[in-house]
């Protein structure tokens, strides 16, 4: 057979390779780190300009420069940036931004390995801090900028929280990129190796099943919802920009649900309780996305019950992930079932700390007064109960798949 015309074993016959100057040009990892970052203030910037300015064209009052101003401050809240407005302040982030804005960071910091090449650790580093560096100064002259009047922001927060954004989803995009996650992976041991995807399962099982029941209670009170669109009768702009606010804050409500569903609860406002146990919140703004707040009193029996099988149905998928990967290792006939036992614990334990992330970004002040304390102040004994229920899951299914494996005689027996 005749070797391919280019193929390296193609001989006297090989086609000559592209000559030096026909090479991809790259370009110093600085000034890719510093391109990357701005593109990447810019795509995050624009859409809440976009949405401020549709917000501004519907309303009656105000300017274009309020309406900038407010697209600026949605996009510093976004990074956990604090905005002071008259005696009140918003700190809630909507997770659906910052989400956004993640993932543009990671784009962002796989344009900036692959314009520049990089692939030494040095120049990851360098990549990596210039990035991060340059989006948090971009936060910062953004906050300066923002800041007029009664409204106030912390230039020192606007730094931090987007540089530590940027940090994060810009490492990620790097090491992909530049392909030092595929050394990472090698590198880490087989069992933490296993533990991380079966957690991610376990954190995205939960995430679901907040998110079926958020939208069954949402079905359930639809009534609620257009006595809500009547009374904003906000008209078509006001409704395409109430959407847009709705939209990112929905992470945000559904991980209120996983709170409830492990049973602490979260607030909406000082001196309110939503939780298992019973519903005391009073009067509400009136945003289509609390139609699903249950009304004050006792909860019904079967959300009781949510709350001890949801964790331990994230641990079963947990579970069933670590013993697929655990089995398809080359060496695992040497490993016992508390061995895929302790890779479920593992699991369990690292999806309880996700969980306490996120849940801890998703609270703050949303104004003043009653709304200065909104999220999920037990975040960290949520977290606690639901990784409890998933390392019981998790360890209990490993275990017993993995000790029901046919022994090595009995698969030769059986063939």
């Amino acid at each position: 057979m005749l070797s391919r015309p280019g193929a390296r074993d193609g001989g006297p016959h090989q086609a000559p390779g592209p000559a030096p100057s026909d090479a991809t040009p790259t370009k110093p990892v600085v000034l890719s780190a510093v391109i990357s970052a701005g593109a990447c203030l810019l795509t995050g910037l624009l859409p809440c300009a976009v949405v401020a300015v549709i917000g501004w064209l519907a309303a009656t009052f105000g300017g274009a420069s309020g309406a900038l101003q407010a697209g600026a401050s949605a996009w510093l809240v976004a990074h956990k940036a604090g905005v002071t407005l008259g005696s009140g302040s918003i700190t809630i982030a909507p997770l659906g931004l910052t989400l956004f804005l993640g993932w543009c960071l990671y784009r962002g910091g796989k344009s900036a390995a692959r314009s520049s090449a990089a692939d030494r650790t040095k120049d990851l580093l360098v990549l990596t801090g210039t990035f991060a560096l340059v989006y948090g100064l971009g936060a910062l002259v953004i906050a300066l900028l923002t800041a007029d009047g009664s409204l106030k922001v912390s230039p020192l927060s606007a730094f931090l929280g987007a540089a530590s954004l940027a940090l994060v989803a810009g490492t990620i995009g790097v090491l992909v990129e530049s392909g030092a996650a595929e050394d990472i992976v090698d590198a880490t041991p087989h069992g933490l190796r296993d533990s991380v995807p079966a957690a991610a399962a376990a954190v995205l099982t939960v995430i679901a099943i907040a998110s079926l029941l958020y939208g069954v209670l949402l079905a359930i009170h639809f009534s609620r919802i257009t006595g809500m669109l009547e009374l904003l009768d906000a008209g078509v702009v006001g409704s395409v920009v109430l959407f847009a606010i709705c939209l990112m804050l929905v992470p945000n409500m559904i991980l209120y649900v996983v709170s409830f569903l492990a049973g602490p609860g979260f607030q909406l406002g000082a001196g309110t309780t939503i939780a298992p146990t019973g519903v005391d919140v009073g009067n509400l703004p009136a945003l289509p996305l609390l139609a699903a707040v249950p009304a004050d009193g006792a909860t019904p029996t079967y959300l009781l019950a949510l709350t001890a099988l949801v964790p331990l149905a994230a641990g079963v998928v947990a579970g069933l992930v670590v013993v697929r990967r655990g089995l398809a290792d080359e060496d695992s006939d040497a490993l016992g079932w508390d061995a895929f036992a302790l890779r479920g614990g593992m699991a369990a334990l690292l999806a309880g700390v996700i969980l306490f992330v996120l849940m801890a970004l998703s609270g703050g002040s949303a104004g003043p007064g009653r709304m200065s304390v909104v999220g999920i102040p037990a975040a960290l004994p949520a977290a606690g109960v639901l990784a409890a229920g998933m390392a019981i899951g998790a360890s209990i299914t490993a275990a017993v798949i993995a000790s029901r494996r046919p022994a090595d005689g009995e698969a030769d027996a059986g063939r």
